[in-house]
């Protein structure tokens, strides 16, 4: 059940100019962005360093060091992604080179990634627009109109050890390396992709060079796809929950969408610190210029915002059996009641 204390679309949509509102929370500290940066590449590298040594001298249980070498890969990605909203230093250049940088470490190629992100906020939640950087949902008609095979690949996809384990080391592994979906968008998709794979690939290299690839392998693997993993899964969570927003032009409204399509994932304090308050979603889809930072800021000085769409770190878990948009009751559904609605109809 998702938490809005009886705040309702209209009660919080239309009555208050939120961009606005918003707009004083945009501005950086680059001292603060700095801090942020160093905080989470130092410890990354150290964790990362000290398990490649360990397995490097046949220390297995080093291994488990991997775990928070991943924790805090999955941490400059979040860097990486306000980069690409030009928000962590809010100077275009150095936020782009910082951006790049991180996408070799992440295996994202960021001006690739870039574009494609910003389509998904342009459109989340637009039913007449999907497909850009977002989970696939099918509306409940759309789905039984599939052919068996149809149906049957839908599942698959939606199937949790699809969408988190095979689902993340496709993306990351191979889907990144070519610009799927931006072959006509000019050169710079192609050349960051390519850029961001011959950097990878020579930093790969020099590794494996200096220690073997076993090492190598046994430690930057599951540090990828450990941090590539808990990635899909914020994302997953952030929009696909029970009361979340969808709807078709002309009644699909910006301010709308961002603020009851994406969710407030409420977790404990270590989890919203690794994760850069990534969580806070539906404020970050309202003014992604805010940096990770400032947001707890805004459900400080607006605490309304605070319960809406809020999904505490148990509830989260459930909403992996959502999987189709019911249209007439606008909301989420799992495969079961889906069958049993369109029984009903």
């Amino acid at each position: 059940m998702i938490h809005t204390s009886g705040l309702s679309e209209a009660s919080l949509s239309p009555e208050k100019p939120w961009l606005k509102i918003l707009a004083k929370y945009r501005q950086p500290s680059p001292a603060r962005s700095a801090f942020e940066l160093a905080a989470t590449a130092i410890p990354f590298v150290l964790f990362w360093a000290l398990a490649l040594v360990a397995v490097w001298h046949e220390i297995w249980w080093g291994l488990i060091l991997t775990i928070p070498a991943a924790a805090f890969l999955l941490r400059l990605f979040m860097i990486q992604h306000d980069c690409g909203h030009g928000s962590f230093f809010g100077r275009r250049a150095l936020d782009d080179w910082t951006g790049r940088i991180l996408g070799v470490l992440t295996l994202t190629p960021y001006d690739y990634w870039r574009r494609a992100h910003a389509e998904h906020h342009a459109s989340a939640g637009n039913l007449d627009e999907r497909g850009i950087g977002d989970i696939t949902t099918l509306t409940i008609d759309e789905y039984h109109a599939l052919s068996r095979w149809g149906r049957l690949g839908y599942r698959l996809y939606r199937h949790p050890l699809v969408m988190f384990g095979v689902g993340p080391a496709w993306l990351f592994l191979l889907k990144q390396r070519l610009p799927f979906g931006m072959f006509r968008s000019g050169y710079l998709p192609w050349a960051s992709t390519m850029a961001t794979n011959a950097a990878v690939a020579l930093l790969v290299g020099a590794t494996i060079w200096l220690t073997g690839p076993i090492p190598f392998l046994v430690v930057h693997l599951p540090v990828t796809l450990m941090a590539a993993a808990a990635g899909v899964w914020l994302f997953y969570v952030q929009h696909q929950f029970e009361e979340t927003h969808w709807s078709k032009k002309p009644e699909w409204q910006f301010q709308t969408a961002a603020l009851h399509g994406a969710s407030h994932y409420d977790l404990p304090w270590p989890l919203r610190w690794i994760t850069g308050n990534i969580g806070i979603h539906h404020v970050h889809h309202l003014s992604s210029r805010v940096p990770f930072y400032r947001l707890p800021e805004v459900l400080r000085d607006h605490p309304e915002l605070a319960d809406l769409g809020r999904i505490t770190l148990l509830e989260s878990f459930r909403c992996v059996a959502l999987t189709l948009w019911d249209e007439k009751n606008a909301r989420l559904v799992s495969f079961k009641q889906a069958s049993r609605l369109h029984l009903a109809a």
